[in-house]
């Protein structure tokens, strides 16, 4: 059957996608991936000749999005939604879709041993990385690692994936492929690099020695907005471009792309894209993590309990507005090292960028996770300033947002749907304390997520108790006035 995609008004893909090779495989098919990675590959494809495809492959949930993908001959859209415009192209680099649970783990594992791959990425969130955020560490007792190292030519993990099709191209006196970590955490290369290895080490020490000489992992930055794909973003684009797509994917124009040039078997020519290849990427992850990560949180979680629904309400809210280039300015912007970069512009740049009304970013969905992303995203930043004794009283209350989010209970007595890996410790930490100081403190002992140092110090805890107290006898609204007000 022709593909309807085809005929969609879009930009469409005029390059030969028959003489693209699989060259990357992607693990986590999401809509960031889709939106972001598979758009500059795209662009690269139509624009410079490139014949870098890729191989899509989720591990566990997601079957849905890799049969939609098939039954349009691996074609998709992206829409971009500016309050102007949207304009929508069909991307056509995809030449091969994979469920390992659907299609077989062995068929996942033997396009990873192709012998053309030379990339394996990840968009699998910083939950799929079975790592302790505070250490940045494998955690051998996650369950799915305990499993896979019991049986590790059968893995579920992405660390677990990653190692076996490396333990069976080394078998096969194939070359290793440079593993990417596309998700937003600092050093995800560092990261990826110490979750593969010690699993490794804990399979076979010769394969992780092998491991460790022959593959790098080369660390990102990933930024751009991409929204939860809704029915009513799929209408939308359906009216945009004519033909509906169920694999369809909406963000906003900007997008941006730091990427550490250290691959073993060859990269596409990414810059040609408009991406920055870079010797370290670390300074710009930090930038992104604490400026816009840190002030989309804080934005989540008292945007949500003010009942703003999306990111844009929150713009609309000139103290809200005002607290988050506060947040972004005065007690992130003095902790980072980057160079060469003007932050007061970045930070106008994201705030025009979260007032983008097309985009309905939900509050809900970046208040996601939140025990994965707070240590970097806010207590990174508050270590700093009491290590040069500065106040930070916005990440204070960042934090006291987060800890009267995951309560469970909104400000009109309302249940919250708090979504995140740790919500057994969290809800069986709740319910074991009563409301108030006791909270705090009960909360502050998550050592998972604050470490040990942190909730021994004084400033810290009475900065977060604070907030925390005038939160409940405030509500969000008026407590964010008042610090607003106080600067």
């Amino acid at each position: 059957m022709e593909n309807t995609l085809l005929q969609a008004n879009a930009t469409l893909p005029q390059y030969d996608r028959d003489s693209l090779k699989p060259r990357i495989v992607h693990l986590g098919f999401g809509a960031f991936h889709r939106a972001h990675q598979a758009v500059y590959a795209d662009i690269l494809a139509a624009e410079h000749g490139s014949d870098w495809g890729y191989c899509e492959v989720n591990l566990i949930g997601g079957e849905q999005q890799i049969a939609d993908l098939k039954a349009q001959d691996n074609l998709y859209t992206v829409a971009e939604m500016s309050a102007d415009a949207w304009t929508s192209r069909v991307v056509g680099v995809v030449k091969k879709a994979l469920h390992a649970q659907v299609d077989g783990l062995e068929t996942v594992l033997a396009a990873m041993c192709e012998p053309q791959v030379a990339i394996v990425s990840l968009t699998i969130t910083e939950k799929g990385y079975c790592h302790s955020p505070a250490t940045g560490q494998l955690m051998l007792d996650h369950p799915f690692i305990f499993a896979d190292l019991q049986n590790p030519h059968q893995p579920k993990s992405a660390p677990g994936v990653v190692v076996e099709a490396l333990a069976r191209r080394k078998a096969a006196g194939l070359p290793a492929f440079s593993v990417m970590s596309c998700d937003n955490m600092p050093e995800n290369g560092h990261v990826m690099r110490n979750v593969t290895c010690a699993y490794a080490r804990a399979v076979n020490g010769e394969l992780a020695d092998w491991i460790e000489s022959h593959v790098t992992f080369p660390s990102t930055m990933v930024d751009r907005i991409v929204p939860a794909v809704t029915p009513d973003t799929l209408d939308k684009i359906e009216r945009l471009t004519g033909v509906r797509d169920p694999a369809a994917v909406a963000c906003e124009p900007f997008r941006q792309w730091v990427i550490e040039d250290n691959f073993v078997a060859g990269r596409p020519a990414w810059e040609k894209a408009g991406a920055e290849l870079v010797s370290d990427v670390i300074p710009f992850e930090e930038m992104k993590l604490r400026m816009l990560n840190g002030s989309h949180s804080f934005l989540a979680y008292l945007g949500y309990l003010a009942g703003y629904q999306h990111i844009n309400d929150c713009m609309e809210d000139k103290n809200y507005r005002r607290a988050a280039h506060a947040l972004m300015l005065n007690e992130q912007a003095p902790t980072l090292k980057v160079k060469g970069v003007d932050l007061g512009r970045y930070a106008d740049l994201l705030i025009a960028r979260y007032s983008n009304p097309a985009l309905r970013h939900r509050t809900w969905q970046i208040a996601m996770d939140g025990s994965q992303k707070l240590p970097q995203r806010m207590l990174d930043s508050v270590r700093w300033h009491l290590v040069h004794q500065k106040p930070f009283p916005l990440l204070a209350l960042g934090v006291a947002g987060w800890m009267r989010y995951v309560g469970g209970v909104d400000e009109q007595g309302n249940v919250i749907d708090v979504s995140d890996p740790q919500l057994a410790v969290i809800q069986a930490t709740v319910k074991g304390s009563a409301e108030g100081e006791s909270r705090v403190r009960a909360l502050l002992g998550l050592e998972a997520i604050f470490g040990k140092e942190l909730p021994r110090e004084a400033v810290f805890v009475d900065a977060v108790m604070k907030a925390y107290l005038t939160l409940l006898q405030k509500g969000a609204k008026a407590t964010v006035e008042q610090y607003v007000s106080q600067r």
